[in-house]
């Protein structure tokens, strides 16, 4: 199950949108849907975790916690919503494509995709941007 939670003040305006495109997502990886929660939260409070269980002091927009069981996802995701909006800006996309794919990237780790090398991140982005079209396809 896929649920939603926000410590802040932004709120997702389509929650069943993302769901059953998340859902989708994670069985075109062969994988099945177990517990994953999205946290919606500003930098102060993403920095916080980034310190106390990474150690790393500085701003990020994403931050997922991978608890799956073999072949079904679950885990926590944490996403910057002050972070994904000033990342939209430097990309020339967005607010609602960057977070989507934000949003795809968390699943996609727990997925198995790594993006810690350089090969590893241009698959990653490969992968995003195959994931963001079954979105545009389903809701367009």
């Amino acid at each position: 199950m896929i649920s939603f939670h926000y410590e802040t003040q932004f709120e997702l305006p389509n929650e069943a949108q993302i769901e059953q495109w998340i859902s989708k997502v994670i069985a075109s990886e062969d994988k099945r849907e177990g517990d994953i929660n999205y946290i919606f939260c500003d930098d102060a409070y993403l920095h916080k975790l980034n310190v106390e269980f990474l150690n790393h002091d500085t701003l990020t927009d994403i931050i997922s916690f991978d608890n799956s069981v073999g072949n079904e996802l679950h885990g926590d995701i944490f996403i910057s919503v002050e972070r994904v909006a000033d990342n939209a800006k430097d990309f020339n996309v967005s607010t609602e494509e960057e977070l989507r794919r934000v949003m795809v990237h968390g699943v996609l780790h727990y997925c198995g995709y790594k993006d810690k090398t350089e090969a590893e991140q241009n698959e990653m982005t490969s992968k995003e941007n195959e994931k963001l079209e079954l979105f545009h396809v389903e809701h367009s």
